[in-house]
């Protein structure tokens, strides 16, 4: 048999999902919102289902609005059960404008 000298992949088997970061206000960790398209079981009818997964973001990287890719893992604490795996799509962020910064109020 010939031997391949390239890279192998290894399959990991567990689940990927992609989905927007809506919270990233913990630390460590992000929730991101699936959307998924199934037809109703009865009707038909092409509906939209979304889930929110707490997902482990060990560099703090993800922002809210963020497109990003999450893989399964052990539990890391009570809701925790996904792993940021990367950032798909960084979203384009507005600067906040502070609300009368150089003004006093006026008493």
């Amino acid at each position: 048999m010939a031997e391949t000298t390239g890279q192998t992949k290894k399959r990991s088997g567990r689940k990927e999902l992609i989905g927007t970061v809506v919270s990233n206000k913990m630390q460590k960790t992000i929730v991101v919102e699936v959307t998924r398209k199934k037809a109703h079981p009865l009707y038909g009818r092409v509906i939209s289902i979304r889930k929110k997964f707490y997902a482990h973001d060990e560099k703090n990287e993800a922002h809210v609005g963020d497109t990003v890719r999450i893989e399964e893992s052990r539990p890391l604490s009570r809701l925790k059960r996904w792993v940021l795996k990367d950032i798909v799509r960084k979203t384009a962020l507005v600067p906040e404008i502070a609300a009368d910064a150089g003004t006093e109020a006026v008493r």
